[in-house]
């Protein structure tokens, strides 16, 4: 549009020189100058044409500079830098909101001062507020800046066209006349599109209005922790988060960046980037509350194997319990179903029957069925310690598990064994080794070694051990309990199964929490379609002869069937034991480690020759 401007007035300085150079021929000597007189009038003549048509290029270029030139020169130094200093006012506003954010998160949780607590929440509505107000100004400048930019292209091109209609309507009328539909219908575009832009100006106007009059509140973080409005159902989850990462060997920073789940992903993405980049895969991974360097609301997300964890931390407590449930409906792969919000609410519907008292087994339509038997040839060997007949009838859940029971969600060392372990005239290794004096470890001569990573989800009395139904009706009640009282922390162990007993172990420092021995489990069973969850019934004797009863709930990284097989498998090499027989015929039916131990193979080892490596794959080995 400048080239065709000044074009123009090139053209307009070249005709009005071109006049004076040819008035100004009849003033120039010539040795030949006879007949001139007839060139020079019709030079003159000329001349004043062209003096007549100079004047309609200065019309025209003064055309050009109202109505081509001007609405950009305006459109560029006027819209664009206006929509540049909002930008900008808007980037202040979200620093400030930042720094204020930051400075609430680093609220401390346990001396918590209401007074300073009161004023950094002010500062965070104000920096709110602040950001609010700009990007809403930011937005709708950026709306009219649409329709502004459409006019500023279409406005030069009418006022270019009409110059030139004007220029040459006066010497060429068909030629104008041809113009006339395309000039009617561009200003009619123009109008339409100026009132589009009026109309959107308004409603942006009334809709900033209605969101500014609001209540001031809605702008404080964690406004609504008394009653929160929390979706236990969702598949899909996006917001902004502070992540904790490592910068030294006992340093750590936090950053306040975007997260947003995609399928089985959680996403990062920082500001100014256009998309957002794999942070961790959900899919079979665990999710817990943790208490990290005094902040609230922070949660844990550790990956199946258990190398890997991720720390972050929601604003408020509504966002905080729906990332946990979010991530927790996720690892499940719900979204792999063809209706995964009908799963996730089924589901979550389920842990909450315990509400409503159940009064018999029978009406339950969700039953699992006991694990596979195994029978040696010494011995009849039960898998969840039901004998071969099985009662007509199942028990009431009084008869299992009574009323009021109470649930113990965390592994605690009994006082017995504590005290116990303080009598011992030797010392205990903190890290779980034997000091032994040639150098073997407690496990040696143990046919049977597997391990398994499962967390453990609660425990509780029961009155019976007849029949896994008990083992089903404590999972109901743990995980009804957790879900109703919002528990989500859980305590991650290795699990050791030998042919002797079972020993969950703390993965870090190796020490055993609590050890059950193999004899006095009487049931165990797998849940039917949770295929993660595990329970068994453990027998303990009391110091008035009698035999308490304790239901123990997990959940593994791996099939619930798959421990159930182990403590089948376990059960009959203690009673392969006992037969020398029975304990040749089992070792030659099975392959051995080159220590003399039972080597269960899974998929993955079978093609490694037989060698097991315990560090690399600890769920492989037995």
């Amino acid at each position: 549009m400048q080239r065709v401007y000044g074009a123009q007035n090139e053209m307009r300085l070249a005709s009005q020189q071109l006049s004076r150079q040819l008035l100004a021929y009849e003033k120039q000597n010539f040795a030949l100058g006879k007949g001139d007189e007839e060139v020079i009038s019709t030079l003159q003549y000329f001349a004043i044409a062209i003096d007549e048509l100079n004047v309609l290029h200065t019309e025209l270029a003064k055309q050009l500079a109202d109505n081509m030139v001007l609405p950009l020169i305006q459109f560029r130094e006027k819209d664009l830098t206006e929509v540049s200093t909002l930008k900008d006012l808007f980037l202040l506003a979200s620093n400030e909101h930042d720094l204020s954010m930051a400075k609430y998160s680093r609220l401390p949780k346990r001396r918590e001062n209401e007074k300073v607590k009161a004023e950094v929440a002010k500062e965070v509505a104000v920096a709110r507020r602040k950001q609010h107000l700009s990007s809403l100004q930011y937005y709708c400048a950026l709306n009219a800046l649409q329709y502004r930019k459409r006019i500023a292209m279409l406005d030069p091109i009418l006022g270019y066209t009409q110059g030139q209609i004007s220029f040459l309507k006066k010497g060429y009328e068909m030629f104008s006349k041809k113009m006339d539909g395309v000039l009617s219908s561009m200003s009619s575009m123009i109008k339409r599109i100026q009132g589009e832009l009026d109309e959107e100006a308004e409603a942006m106007r009334i809709s900033q209005q209605d969101l500014l009059s609001g209540n001031d509140s809605v702008y404080t973080p964690d406004y609504d922790v008394a009653s929160p409005n929390i979706n236990r159902n969702l598949i899909q989850k996006a917001g902004y988060l502070n992540m904790r990462s490592k910068t030294g060997l006992v340093t750590t920073t936090w950053e306040r960046l975007y997260f947003f789940t995609q399928g089985g992903n959680l996403m990062c993405q920082h500001r100014g980037e256009v998309a957002g980049g794999l942070i961790q895969d959900l899919d079979n991974c665990s999710v817990m509350a943790v208490d990290c360097e005094d902040r609230r609301y922070c949660f844990q997300i550790t990956s199946p194997s258990g190398k890997s964890n991720l720390i972050l931390q929601a604003e408020g407590k509504r966002e905080y319990e729906e990332w946990i449930s979010a991530i927790n409906n996720i690892s499940r792969q719900i979204y792999l179903t063809d209706n995964p919000e009908a799963v996730a609410i089924r589901l979550n519907q389920t842990a909450l029957q315990a509400v409503t008292p159940i009064t018999s087994f029978e009406k339950r339509t969700e039953n699992v069925q006991s694990s596979d038997r195994i029978k040696g040839p010494a011995s009849p060997i039960e898998t969840c310690g039901v004998t071969a007949e099985n009662p007509p009838l199942e028990p009431e859940v009084q008869e299992l598990i009574a009323p009021g029971t109470p649930i113990q969600f965390d592994i605690v060392l009994p006082a017995t064994e504590f005290q116990d372990q303080n009598r011992s005239s030797r010392r205990t290794n903190p890290f779980g080794e034997s000091e032994m004096k040639n150098g073997s470890s407690a496990d040696e001569g143990l046919l049977l070694q597997q391990m398994f990573v499962v967390r453990f989800l609660g425990s509780m009395a029961v009155k019976s051990d007849s029949t896994n139904q008990v083992i089903f009706e404590a999972m109901r009640q743990v995980l009804a309990a957790r879900a109703i009282h919002n528990i989500f922390r859980m305590t991650e162990s290795h699990m050791m199964v030998t042919s002797k007993n079972i020993r969950l172990i703390d993965p870090q420092t190796q020490v055993t929490r609590i050890c059950f021995d193999l004899d006095c489990i009487t049931q165990f069973a797998a849940h039917q379609e949770n295929k993660r969850l595990v329970g068994f019934v453990f027998s303990a004797p009391e110091a008035s002869g009698e035999e308490s009863l304790s239901a123990y709930v997990l959940e593994s990284n791996t099939e619930g069937e798959k421990i159930c097989n182990a403590f089948s498998f376990a059960k009959g090499v203690a009673a392969a034991q006992e037969d020398p027989e029975a304990t040749e015929l089992l070792r030659s039916s099975m392959s051995l480690s080159n220590d003399g131990k039972f080597v269960l193979l899974s998929e993955q080892n079978e093609a490694s020759n037989g060698h097991i490596d315990d560090k690399e794959e600890p769920e492989s080995e037995a």
